[in-house]
């Protein structure tokens, strides 16, 4: 019983039980917009996809499922997206409550975060945060769906909440077949859809720390300056490359004038880290831009927000680490601190499990399907990564390989955190060392 309710076990097991109750919701003939009931493997994966907020479908969310299951499913990925938030957070405080008082006060020092006094505080935080980022981004595309588009105000109010959700939530749902595609040269929605992304998948942690101290950059924590620096950095990296192998594509970015061109490559790049939703043609993609896409899935958002894979924070804390390496220094350093050995060793193995996983996924994937092997690749890699962009293979596979992409969701969600939990709360001295060698390597 004790190893059940180990905190990160109580997690998966939490995310768990909701996708189950989701799948049972789904099931009911009341959240079909057809007659009947929809069949098991559709309910479970949509309760899959909505409560690891990934975003990739079986049936299209807009007329397969009716009114009360589209609201079944916003409650889903509410639910994920919330719920992983206050987790991993609650989590993260847990691990910095070391049995060891005086490491307990220096991680408090250097990273400035929460005592454990503040738990009580956490759940209403993110809880303000994400009602608060919802309703404006609601009400922002309401009003221009219905003066813009000529939307009833009550059609304008739906499609305005249910994409603001999964905006904040980086859930990647949406009630058009075609994704935000019809928007893809108007900035008054993608605009804000990117920023409400970009905010509820930077992680709490990051937000907490920007609430405190937004005029003192300087007594930032070294997680918020990495972590901020990192999704700059991969933002424009990736709008550049999106622009550079799709200027001239005839199918995605080539008709469109210059300013049309940015719009949707800033914000394809922030969505396939987090958001899922897709402004141009996936489909209609150079395998140039789906390879860039690869690496950005993979790599997420922040540490304890609502975007998946290993994570900013992993990925520039690695970067760290080589250049240290390269530079012949015995430390990692960044910003006036040094990198954990600790943290440094998370990092690796997060990024090993997590490719690990993906190599895995893949190889069993092309076994179960004749498909192109660059899309199967960007199928599971999106799930891993719970993004939710795709190809449009995700109907077309068997139901085999759509039961892997759900496994991938759930390990991808909900995997990466609990490992890396696991790793720190595991942690203990041992009373004795080896002896040091050093094999070769490279």
């Amino acid at each position: 019983m004790k190893a059940v309710l180990h905190p990160a076990r109580a997690v998966a097991l939490g995310f768990l039980a909701a996708i189950l109750a989701g799948t049972a919701l789904l099931m009911l003939p009341a959240a079909r917009a057809g007659d009947g009931a929809a069949p098991v493997i559709a309910a479970f994966f949509t309760s899959v996809s909505a409560v690891c907020v990934t975003g990739l479908t079986v049936v299209d969310t807009g007329s397969y499922w009716s009114t009360f299951g589209q609201s079944v499913i916003m409650v889903l990925f509410q639910l994920g997206g919330f719920g992983m938030m206050t987790a991993a957070t609650l989590l993260g405080l847990m691990v910095n409550r070391s049995p060891r008082l005086r490491t307990r006060l220096m991680t408090q020092t250097e990273s400035h975060s929460l005592g454990m006094a503040d738990i009580g505080n956490v759940a209403r935080l993110v809880l303000g945060v994400t009602i608060a980022s919802q309703l404006l981004l609601a009400v922002i595309l309401c009003l221009r769906l219905r003066f813009a588009y000529g939307e009833g105000w009550g059609e304008a109010a739906w499609n305005g909440l249910f994409h603001a959700v999964s905006a904040f939530n980086n859930a990647g749902f949406s009630i058009h077949a075609d994704s935000l595609v019809r928007y893809s040269a108007d900035v008054l929605i993608l605009l804000p859809v990117m920023l409400a992304a970009i905010v509820g998948g930077i992680g709490f942690p990051v937000l907490n720390d920007l609430r405190l101290q937004w005029r003192d950059p300087r007594h930032w924590s070294l997680h918020t300056k990495l972590t901020l620096v990192g999704t700059l950095a991969l933002l424009v990296l990736g709008t550049l490359g999106v622009l550079l192998f799709e200027w001239n594509n005839a199918r995605t970015l080539g008709p469109m004038a210059f300013g049309d061109k940015l719009l949707s490559s800033a914000f394809m790049s922030a969505a396939s880290r987090a958001v899922g939703f897709n402004a141009i043609d996936i489909g209609a993609l150079s395998h140039e831009t789906w390879a860039l896409h690869y690496f950005l899935m993979f790599v997420g958002g922040g540490s304890a927000g609502t975007a998946g894979g290993v994570k900013v924070g992993t990925i520039v804390v690695l970067a760290l680490l080589v250049i240290a390496e390269v530079k012949g220094r015995r430390d990692t350093e960044a910003f006036g601190r040094r990198v954990g050995a600790s943290a440094q060793r998370q990092a690796i193995t997060v990024l090993v499990l997590g490719s690990l996983t993906v190599v895995l996924g893949t190889m069993v994937m092309l076994r179960l399907t004749d498909l192109p092997p660059a899309k199967v690749i960007f199928e599971v890699v999106s799930a891993f990564g719970s993004t939710g962009l795709s190809t449009g293979i995700t109907a077309q596979l068997p139901v085999s390989g759509q039961l892997v992409l759900t496994v991938l969701m759930f390990v991808g969600r909900v995997g990466t955190i609990t490992i890396a939990t696991s790793l720190v709360l595991g942690e203990r001295r041992m009373p004795y060392r080896y002896p040091e060698e050093h094999p070769i390597v490279g």
